[in-house]
């Protein structure tokens, strides 16, 4: 079967690099996974030569050097302004490795892997926290989405370091009781928050590992300890706020349209979590339909990119149907 165009598709997180050589019938020809992408650290060339090693395999796999590809789309970690895509979009399309190259965010790789068409919002909860939305016209809407001073609050290492606050301040007086004081040293084994804050201080425990409490947060939430459901609460204003606004922008509030909920954080469902935000949004966005996305992102980036070559719907729902049903597979294996 023909299709418009084949396409390079690249999700890099922080963490993790997918990428995906899909035909232009829609066949997923090669696939293959690398390391993470963090141009902030290592510096843009350094971080596109660590998606080169990737794609490079996923080229040797398919058994070309790639130079046939129409379009690379792209979604990628720290793209967080349009002049950051614009740029990096400039050191990929220099790699030679497709016709045309688009970069965005790699949120929006999870906005498309959830939604039928390209339209709706999706909130991201994961180390942090971002919202975009979309629109077919090619209208989107986002946010910086670069911590505190855009604005941010929320995120994985957000609440760790909320709950590391309130539990100190709790222990040495300055602060009201929580059980945070006893969960969260508890976790690495220690009797106080004193001995926590000198652990993490002192390197003792690795600074990586604070995202570990996150989850005894929730933990903590689960228990009843005012604090940490406050903690959990808030973050779900968080996330409802994020997403009205987004589709008040888009001109989406008075139609149903999908709010896809995405990250670690989102995904792992969480009665408080979620059974609030979906009371606000009830509230606040009538018409949002609220789902959490579980497949990989890099599905997103494939559609995206099959969108941008004119792909018909039968190509799209082919690879779909590709990663929905890997995800089902590795949900029963």
């Amino acid at each position: 079967m023909s299709g418009s165009g084949s396409v390079l598709a690249i999700d890099a997180g922080n963490s993790k690099t997918d990428v995906a050589l899909v035909a232009a019938d829609g066949t997923v020809v090669a696939t293959a996974r690398g390391g993470g992408f963090q141009p902030p650290v290592v510096g843009v060339e350094a971080a596109v030569d660590i998606l080169e090693t990737v794609v490079r395999e996923v080229f040797a796999s398919a058994g070309g050097d790639g130079m046939g590809v129409d379009h690379v789309s792209a979604c990628l970690a720290n793209a967080d302004l349009p002049l950051e895509e614009e740029q990096l979009a400039a050191a990929l399309a220099a790699r030679g490795w497709g016709r045309s190259v688009e970069v965005r965010n790699d949120t929006f790789a999870i906005l498309r892997a959830g939604v039928a068409e390209p339209r709706g919002v999706a909130v991201v909860c994961g180390a942090g926290i971002n919202c975009v939305g979309m629109r077919p016209d090619g209208r989107t809407a986002r946010f910086p989405a670069i911590g505190r001073m855009s604005g941010d609050w929320g995120g994985g290492w957000g609440l760790a370091e909320e709950a590391l606050w309130h539990a100190a301040r709790a222990e040495d007086g300055r602060g009201g009781p929580t059980s945070l004081a006893r969960t969260l040293p508890a976790h690495f084994g220690l009797p106080s928050m004193y001995a926590l804050i000198e652990a993490l201080h002192l390197g003792h425990i690795d600074e990586i590992r604070r995202h570990e409490l996150t989850p005894v947060l929730f933990a903590t939430a689960v228990e009843g300890d005012p604090v940490a459901r406050q903690l959990v609460d808030r973050l779900a204003d968080e996330v409802v706020a994020m997403a009205v606004v987004a589709l008040s922008r888009l001109e989406l509030l008075d139609e149903e349209t999908p709010v896809v909920l995405g990250g670690g954080v989102l995904a792992a469902r969480h009665p408080q979590l979620d059974g609030r935000i979906r009371a606000l949004l009830a509230d606040r966005a009538p018409k949002a339909v609220a789902q959490v996305v579980s497949v990989r992102p890099v599905l997103g980036s494939a559609l995206l990119g099959l969108d941008h070559v004119g792909a018909s719907d039968e190509v799209r729902e082919r690879v779909r149907g590709h990663y929905e049903g890997r995800e089902s597979l590795e949900r029963l294996s």
